[in-house]
């Protein structure tokens, strides 16, 4: 499939795909948000990729979503048309790790689409923020979900009752960022951190990210619950075995992915 808002480029078990829109500070239209799904649809039943990075440009991860293609809508319209639910969410349906790498802006749906992804390594540069409540409206892609769980109700309501904009110091502070990398660094540091996890067990690191996404989904004990059984069923697994020799005599394992 030829694409026009993104970019796709493999790098060993590693998919990148980068939002391209740079007239409009990668906002988030119909089209790219098609693309984009269909590029992850591609990477997931592609044997040869582990983990996906999703990055913007310098300057803007992606400042929202398009206003000038959502301002004429009317409610009749997003709702038979089941906007966003539509095709906005496939990340947060990846099995495979993804991975958001954020320099610059994002803000509104760029916040929340970077909040779909499994962690975020933000730039220095890099501003998040919920503004929608500035436009008549407030966040519909999970920003009131997703911030209020990652940031806690406090400092999520400030933002999206004010629209005031994190600084990527505050978001690691917060816990919304996993870490903070100089501008120049961060593809780079961002395509590192998915080699490693890359270079890990398929199905394991799957499994993995489907016990840690749990936690917020269920209580302490029935987590719990589910992670022992997905620890108990890794027994079962080539990797384990693997894993464990290596260990044991002091060797690089060699993963199998089964």
């Amino acid at each position: 499939m030829a694409y026009e808002n993104i970019l796709v480029e493999k790098k060993g078990a590693v998919g990148l795909i980068t939002l391209n829109r740079p007239d409009a500070l990668n906002a988030l239209n119909k089209a790219l948000m098609d693309e984009l799904t269909a590029a992850l649809d591609a990477w997931e039943v592609d044997d040869d990729i582990h983990c996906i990075v999703l990055s913007g440009s310098a300057k803007a991860f992606a400042a929202g979503a398009d206003i000038k293609e959502m301002q004429p809508k009317s409610y009749m319209d997003v709702y038979k048309e089941d906007f966003i639910t539509a095709n906005w969410e496939r990340v947060t349906r990846c099995r495979k790790p993804v991975i958001a790498a954020v320099a610059g802006y994002a803000l509104g749906g760029g916040c929340e689409l970077a909040m779909m992804c499994d962690f975020i390594i933000a730039a220095e540069t890099a501003k998040f923020g919920q503004p929608e409540i500035k436009l008549g409206v407030m966040p519909g892609a999970g920003g009131t979900q997703r911030l209020t769980r990652f940031v806690g109700k406090s400092k999520a309501m400030e933002m999206s009752l004010t629209g005031r904009m994190m600084d990527a110091d505050e978001a690691e502070r917060a816990g919304l960022v996993s870490r903070v990398v100089p501008a120049d660094q961060l593809l780079d540091e961002a395509l590192k951190t998915a080699a490693t996890v890359a270079a890990m067990s398929l199905p394991i690191a799957m499994m993995t990210k489907e016990s840690v996404n749990r936690a917020y989904e269920t209580t302490l004990s029935e987590g719990v619950r589910f992670e022992r059984r997905l620890f108990h069923s890794m027994f079962a697994t080539d990797d384990q075995t693997e894993g464990m020799a290596a260990f044991v005599e002091k060797r690089q394992p060699q993963f199998r992915n089964r």
